[in-house]
């Protein structure tokens, strides 16, 4: 990546302020990318979140607070029949807005760590075809809904 302007005007830059240190304060740990990689694939509930992730249900309760706390979930009650009232854990636009960054570190985790490509794609849901996360003009977002997750075939 090319950086413009005077060298002299990037010595005064903050990293403090650099927007990839407080993205990584908000979603910096495993367990945080893997609780949204599981809202993609459409996961709501909680025991769900722990069972798919792998991690103690108190790494759990902690991680989805610290996320619905930055905005990435909302936290919505619902009830089953003769059961008391639960939360399930719903993306929010600042988190949806997010599936990019999952989907890139899935293909790259595909294409440098898997020697068979990795057992998931991510394919548009109308057409079936892959979908790849690039740089370029900017066009607008993606919406998780027009796309679905599918296992790849043995290859």
């Amino acid at each position: 990546m090319e950086m413009r302007g005077p060298l002299a005007a990037l010595d005064k830059w903050q990293p403090q302020r650099c927007s990839v240190t407080l993205a990584l304060d908000v979603i910096g740990t495993k367990s945080a990318l893997l609780l949204l990689r599981e809202a993609f694939y459409g996961t709501t509930r909680f025991d769900a979140f722990v069972r798919r992730v792998g991690i103690t249900e108190a790494v759990a309760a902690k991680r989805l607070k610290e996320l619905v706390d930055a905005g990435l979930f909302e936290k919505r009650p619902y009830q089953e029949p003769g059961a008391r009232t639960r939360y399930e854990y719903v993306l929010t636009e600042q988190g949806s807005a997010l599936l990019p960054v999952i989907v890139a570190l899935m293909q790259w985790g595909d294409t440098y760590l898997q020697s068979d490509g990795g057992p998931l794609q991510v394919v548009s849901s109308a057409t079936g075809e892959p979908v790849t996360v690039q740089i370029g003009p900017a066009a607008g977002p993606v919406s998780p809904d027009s796309l679905a997750v599918e296992l790849r075939s043995a290859r």
